[in-house]
């Protein structure tokens, strides 16, 4: 099994640029995250797409690649954090020359549409970092803000939680690849869709039909990317919706039924995605999961 490359662990006064490579972002709603990183002496820039429109986008597919690569290639940016998700990155993603990072990593930073850059680093080996944006900062705890500082300037981090479910005792130790359900979907087929075999998968989504998430993992099954898995991690599966006839299972219903067969745990309620408490952590590095009899730490 391959090991993901580490980004380079951010110290004070590393230079952390915020761009859009989907929807529209604009400068008012990006002051307060840029404020909370002045104050942990971070140096922050705007990439030229903060304030752009093209559509629902944060400018045009050319403009945002040419914003993106510019950062990527720029060696006094060591951070490269997505101002916001909705959808757009997919437009780009294959045109990426990731050849300027001249086989090291940079820190990618996001989570949502950004799982179509997230697959980026992943297919040539390096880890990146899930996280909330910096426009959703004024809404998170003091908590989840620790926990994006402690990972992104490299400390270990482990999250405990309740084993309502009665999981079998087990430890479990492999690399954490996903992100959200729909866009992944999406990438199925494609180079970015990430290597799951082996792995720990986390998926989380948001806003769609309960049949949708039943379709999703349908076509995750069939094309057996849940065959081989160390483990299944479920994040926040936030504003799900029914028809006015009912599809007559919920999502966690959905999920039991098709990994029923498999004998890896799967895991609900990790507090990851589009929640409010979106803890952060790194997708490609090594995880450990320790569940007890009471009690689930995940810990990198």
């Amino acid at each position: 099994m391959p090991i993901y490359s580490p980004f380079p662990s951010l110290t004070t006064n590393s230079h952390i640029r915020i761009l859009c490579t989907a929807r529209i972002a604009s400068v008012e709603k990006l002051a307060p995250a840029i404020g909370w990183l002045k104050s942990q002496a971070y140096k922050v820039s705007l990439g030229k797409t903060i304030g752009k429109q093209h559509h629902q986008y944060g400018g045009t597919d050319s403009e945002r690649l040419q914003d993106f690569q510019e950062a990527l290639a720029d060696p006094s940016v060591d951070a490269l954090w997505i101002a916001r998700g909705g959808y757009g990155s997919i437009k780009i993603v294959d045109d990426i020359d990731m050849s300027v990072l001249q086989g090291g990593n940079k820190l990618l930073l996001g989570y949502s549409d950004v799982t179509n850059l997230h697959g980026l680093w992943q297919r040539y080996g390096l880890q990146s970092v899930h996280c909330f944006m910096p426009q959703e900062l004024h809404e998170k705890s003091e908590e989840v803000l620790r926990s994006w500082s402690r990972v992104v300037t490299g400390e270990s981090q482990s999250l405990t939680f309740a084993n309502t479910d009665g999981l079998s005792e087990a430890t479990i130790t492999a690399p954490v690849v996903g992100g959200n359900l729909s866009v992944l979907i999406s990438m199925l087929g494609s180079d970015t869709f990430p290597d799951v075999e082996g792995r720990i998968l986390f998926l989380e989504d948001l806003d769609e039909y309960v049949y949708h998430i039943d379709r999703m993992l349908t076509t995750l099954k069939r094309s057996g990317k849940l065959d081989h898995l160390k483990a299944l991690v479920i994040g926040g599966m936030t504003d799900m919706r029914d028809h006015e006839i009912p599809f007559g299972k919920n999502v966690r219903e959905i999920i039991e039924e098709h990994t029923a067969s498999f004998d890896y745990p799967v895991i609900f309620d990790f507090p990851a995605g589009h929640v409010v408490d979106n803890f952060t952590f790194v997708l490609g590095k090594p995880t450990t999961i320790h569940i007890q009899s009471l009690n689930i730490s995940i810990t990198q």
